[in-house]
């Protein structure tokens, strides 16, 4: 009986480590989805000019190369998902002070 519980419980933590590995690589995409829709948004709506939304735009690209760059050798490793992380962190706050610096949009 403590065999099957043991065995159960290894499984458990082997299949949760491998869920989290996985939103991890999603989260990068997710991420970058979500502040491609939020630029959109801001053009749209006129809270960024379109040389603002080109800028951030182009941000946003040269994010989505390195993140191909990390994948060239089959894995993001932790420290390219680190530096990952920070460009997205970046980028989301050029975003926000874009849309929120109170130019007048004509």
């Amino acid at each position: 009986m403590k065999r099957i519980v043991l065995i159960t419980a290894v499984l458990f933590i082997f299949s949760t480590g491998m869920i989290n590995a996985q939103n991890q690589v999603k989260s990068i995409g997710a991420r970058q989805a979500t502040q491609q829709a939020r630029i959109k948004e801001g053009i749209q709506n006129k809270e960024l000019t379109r040389r603002e939304g080109a800028r951030l735009e182009s941000e946003q690209r040269a994010i989505q190369v390195e993140k191909r760059i990390a994948k060239s050798d089959g894995k993001i490793t932790p420290g390219e998902r680190r530096i990952l992380k920070q460009e997205q962190d970046r980028a989301g706050r050029d975003i926000y002070r874009q849309k929120h610096d109170a130019q007048i949009r004509g």
